[in-house]
Parts: C-alpha cells; sequence; structure tokens
C-alpha cells in the first residue's frame, strides 16, 4: 500500500433513476485518483451495461438481485462481493442520485485513510445543487454550520466512505431495519470497537434536496428502528430514557394523526420484533459518545 488504501465504489439502485446513475458514474470516472474496483447493486432491479457505455476506469461489477433489499441489504451485497475480490482497504458508498462535484474526492478520502490507520468512517457534506446542506444533513446536535468538521458520533448513509478493516471486526450493516437509523447502529459500533467517525466537509456530494417523510414506510420503520437500536446498542438503563425522550420529540414534531399512527405503530412493532444481536456498548462508549456532543438518549 505505498501509494495508500485501495478505494472502492460502491453505488445500489432501484433502476428507477437511470439518467442520476449515468450522471454519477460519470463523475467517478473524472476522478483523479481512480477506484481500484466499482460495484453496482440492482437492488430488485436489472442492471444495463454501464461500464462500457461510460468507459469507466477500473473493475466494474454489476450484481443483480431479485428483491429490494433495502439500503443496508443492499450495500451488504457489494461489500460481500467486495470482500470476496480481496484487494480493497476502503470502499465509498455513494446514492444512486448523488454526483460528485469535484475531481479530487477519491484522492482526499485516500489521504485520510493513509494519515490514520484507526479512521474507520468518514461521512461527506451533503448539498443540493445551490450548495445549501440541511440542517438534518449536519452530523451534530443543534449544528449549524455544515463547514466545521471532526470527530463526530454519526454519518450520512448518502455519501460516506468505511474501512473493510473496521468492518471486518464490526460487522456489515444492519440488514434487518431495510430503510432508517443503521448508520447510527454502524457508527455506535465502529466508535465502541475504538474506530474513528469523520465528518468531512470538504468531501462534497451534491444531492437532490429531499424529506425522509417522502417514503410511504417512513413513520413506521423509523419508530420500529429506533426501538430496534436502542435494544441492540445500549445498556439497559438508557434504553427507556431514550425511548421517551423520541417519544416526547415525535409527539412535538409531527402534525400529521396517520403519520402519528404509523410511528406508534411501528413503535410496537420495534419491542414485539426481534431486531437482531444484542451487543450494548461499554459505559466508556457512552462517556466518549458525550463528549463528541450527542450523548446516545438524544
Amino acid at each position: 500500500m505505498s501509494e495508500g488504501p485501495r478505494i472502492a465504489v460502491a453505488v445500489v439502485t432501484m433502476g428507477n433513476r437511470p439518467d442520476e446513475v449515468d450522471a454519477l458514474l460519470t463523475s467517478v470516472a473524472k476522478q483523479d485518483v481512480a477506484p481500484a474496483r466499482i460495484v453496482i447493486v440492482g437492488n430488485g432491479c436489472p442492471l444495463p451495461e454501464f461500464a462500457e457505455r461510460l468507459g469507466l476506469p477500473g473493475e466494474v461489477t454489476g450484481i443483480e438481485v431479485d428483491e429490494n433489499l433495502g439500503c443496508p441489504g443492499g450495500r451488504n451485497v457489494g461489500l460481500a462481493r467486495l470482500r470476496e475480490f480481496a484487494d480493497v482497504d476502503v470502499v465509498v458508498e455513494l446514492d444512486d442520485d448523488g454526483l460528485l462535484v469535484d475531481a479530487d474526492v477519491l484522492r482526499k478520502v485516500r489521504d485520510l485513510y493513509t494519515a490514520d490507520p484507526r479512521l474507520g468512517i468518514v461521512g461527506f457534506r451533503i448539498a443540493d445543487e445551490n450548495g445549501e446542506t440541511q440542517r438534518r444533513h449536519v452530523p451534530r446536535v443543534g449544528a449549524k454550520d455544515p463547514m466545521r468538521g471532526g470527530p463526530v458520533t454519526g454519518f450520512l448513509g448518502g455519501g460516506h466512505a468505511l474501512s473493510m478493516p473496521m468492518l471486518a471486526r464490526i460487522g456489515d450493516w444492519p440488514a434487518e431495519f431495510f430503510f432508517a437509523h443503521e448508520e447510527t447502529d454502524m457508527a455506535w459500533r465502529a466508535i465502541d470497537d475504538g474506530w474513528t467517525v469523520l465528518y468531512e466537509p470538504e468531501l462534497l456530494l451534491q444531492h437532490p434536496k429531499t424529506s425522509p417523510a417522502r417514503h410511504a414506510i417512513y413513520y413506521r420503520v423509523t419508530a420500529r428502528n429506533r426501538v430496534w437500536l436502542t435494544r441492540r446498542r445500549l445498556p439497559l438503563p438508557l434504553i427507556p430514557v431514550h425511548l421517551g425522550i423520541w417519544m416526547l420529540l415525535t409527539l412535538a414534531r409531527t402534525r400529521s394523526l396517520g403519520g402519528l399512527r404509523a410511528w406508534f405503530g411501528g413503535f410496537a412493532e420495534g419491542l414485539r420484533q426481534s431486531g437482531g444481536e444484542r451487543r450494548p456498548m461499554r459505559w466508556r462508549t457512552v462517556w466518549r459518545l458525550t463528549r463528541l456532543g450527542r450523548p446516545p438518549v438524544i
């Protein structure tokens, strides 16, 4: 690794954004450091021949799965294939409607991981075509400045980089979640294992301005996965505190009665069903998250 970590790019698509995927992969082809591999997962959809049409660099692998496995499940398919190749150190995962505006993103990712062997996750800055970053996309409580980088307790799924050695230790995405809170689950596991989660605003992914509530399943799975997240990762005394705070926040923020009904239905589902193996974080991790500005009850 004399020239730094070997980088792969992974994209999961449902086949409903062909033009956006073309634009994203074209922006990958323009990077001044070419990825060693590119993996494209068709999440319940067929894939066209992107590599031939766009002249992409590196080794391009298309994978088609028969059903939509959700965001984390689809990403796990790509990670499994990269693990089989055994020649990648860092994977950059990008939303299929994102765009790398700058040509030096992969080079900066490589340099960050070269400088810090305990760097586990790097979160990108997400901004729309006007350069605006939504407040919910800044990974700090009450944060207003999207240009302030540094160690954080979470990251955005739309654009990020993951250390393959870290994944070998902490495991892949929680496929059971399907959508929502999977990034928090992974970030907490990484920090509990001693890895750094870094927000680097110089790594820009252009992405259309959206609301998470655009997904029909948003309220139900958000509540269900919130319960699963706490049951999987928090020490027992913190579980009712975390869920109580989020219930109050939901009641204060949600204006839709239908949304509230779906949210409480998902909450009950999370209590009834298993969200996977319970592996709670250590109390020193709770303290580390608190020192980083986000205690795991908020």
